[in-house]
């Protein structure tokens, strides 16, 4: 299918993306920055700028479906009218004129899948809420109500719409969690208010594998709960969280105090919603992570990182690389191993590309290309930026091997460390692709580097290939037994 994605940069979009690429879909996001979105989404995604009605209706003129995950995130600001309005806009208005360009398009897309939230049901308390529960009356039920309400008209153009009301999103590089780990890593985390509260989860792979499971199947109309099977409140989750990281979790955050910080808006975090997915198992939807302590070890986990010593002795074969390393000697060596579901030629073709770059690189480092993507070939120099803490970062890449379908090797020439060697090693195993990065390098700080490596710039580095290893994962998929 040809899918047209609102929200595409978002951290649900930026998931989304590559698992639909998996299914061989084809993608045209609409985004308001080309640049931003190419840096995020990589060579393999259509963009359309955002523009008037015409530009939206002749993009959806060429889809088949739609997913709508636009808006604004409802926590972080207190909810002044203004702040009201910018919500209402960017999820009711948005949703508006997508239902207003699908109506002009022709041919029309089959099937609209339309965000919403379990904040339409409000306030609950301890009542089991299935996809037939009535709505609540509050600010957020009603923006929810009326933003499902705007996408079900597209049902008078004769198109599914499927109403994805979601949980809290967990996952890597993004989302809630990562605004909770702070604290808790620092052993003050601990529930929220009374702590009684139910705290609908889903692990970010579950919910955008719902996502394309609702695009797919003509069974899903209507709403849907986008929420794990395993129920928590926000003292069980606060109490798996800290089991995850190994330290306590018992400090409560008071009610009050996140009423002064939010005002209304600390609702989404103190309203009780013990909302079943009830649609997604009639429709026998498989979660990979049903359970909370799986899913938090998968997310503060993950990819099996190896990083030591560089053993002496151990350089490549090619000799603009045995150069390289020779005048900038190596002290660390990090490994990966990663098997995915994918052939060979598709893997490589994937990796091979500089504009897949930011794909694979956390969010928040900001990457980007500068002068454009080369092809690459031996010898090329790859140009871009990244942001590390407060600081933006040049690093210029030379490609000092290039085996097409069997492996390739860049150094880094301008950059933060002193030594920077990596390989991309691929060889068949039957259908599959086993994937080997090795990396050497030298920390920057001279003599300290090793104490900063410990405390820095290994955790810095798992981090970044853990994130690579989501992003391969959702795009190639990986066999069961790695999980």
């Amino acid at each position: 299918m040809r899918i047209f994605v609102t929200g595409a940069t978002g951290f649900i979009g930026r998931a989304l993306i590559p698992r639909l690429r998996r299914d061989g879909h084809t993608i045209i996001a609409w985004v308001r920055s080309e640049a931003r979105a190419r840096s995020l989404l990589g060579a393999e995604v259509e963009l359309v700028r955002a523009g008037g009605p015409d530009v939206m209706t002749a993009a959806l003129s060429r889809s088949d479906a739609v997913v709508n995950l636009a808006g604004e995130p409802v926590l972080g600001k207190r909810w002044t009218p203004a702040r009201r309005r910018i919500l209402e806009e960017s999820r009711i208005g948005v949703t508006r004129d997508l239902v207003r360009a699908i109506a002009a398009a022709s041919p029309r897309p089959r099937v609209l899948v339309s965000g919403s939230a379990v904040g339409w049901y409000g306030d609950r308390g301890d009542e089991r809420l299935t996809e037939a529960s009535a709505p609540g009356d509050d600010f957020l039920a009603r923006l929810c109500r009326q933003w499902e309400d705007a996408a079900l008209a597209a049902e008078a153009s004769g198109v599914r719409v499927a109403l994805l009301r979601t949980g809290v999103v967990l996952g890597r590089d993004g989302g809630a969690l990562e605004q909770m780990l702070t604290p808790f890593r620092l052993g003050v985390g601990g529930p929220v208010g009374s702590g009684r509260q139910y705290f609908p989860w889903i692990h970010l792979h579950d919910l955008v594998g719902a996502i394309a499971a609702m695009i797919a199947d003509d069974r899903y109309r209507g709403p849907v709960n986008g929420a794990a099977p395993q129920e928590a409140t926000s003292r069980s989750f606060a109490a798996a969280l800290g089991r995850a990281l190994h330290r306590p979790a018992i400090l409560p955050t008071p009610a009050f105090a996140l009423r002064v910080i939010f005002g209304e808006a600390a609702s989404v975090l103190l309203a009780s919603q013990r909302a079943e997915p009830r649609v997604l198992i009639a429709n026998g939807f498989t979660f990979a992570f049903p359970d909370l302590d799986r899913a938090l070890a998968d997310i503060l986990g993950g990819a099996n990182v190896s990083i030591g010593p560089a053993a002496p002795g151990r350089r490549p074969d090619d000799a603009s690389s045995r150069e390289y390393l020779e005048s900038r000697p190596p002290s660390h060596e990090l490994r990966l191993t990663t098997i995915v579901d994918a052939p060979i030629e598709e893997t490589f073709a994937f990796f091979s590309r500089a504009e897949n770059l930011g794909v694979i690189t956390p969010a928040a480092m900001r990457f980007s290309l500068v002068g454009g993507a080369p092809s690459i070939g031996s010898g090329t120099r790859i140009d871009y930026r990244i942001r590390v803490g407060p600081a933006t970062l040049r690093w210029r890449s030379r490609i000092t091997a290039w085996e097409p379908g069997r492996r390739f090797a860049d150094v880094q020439e301008i950059g933060p460390y002193r030594a920077w060697w990596h390989e991309h090693a691929f060889r068949a195993d039957g259908a599959r692709t086993v994937m080997e990065d090795r990396v050497l390098y030298a920390p920057p700080l001279g003599p300290i580097g090793r104490i900063a490596n410990r405390l820095f710039v290994a955790p810095a580095l798992t981090k970044i290939f853990r994130h690579r290893g989501d992003v391969i994962r959702l795009r190639f998929g990986v066999p069961a037994r790695s999980l």
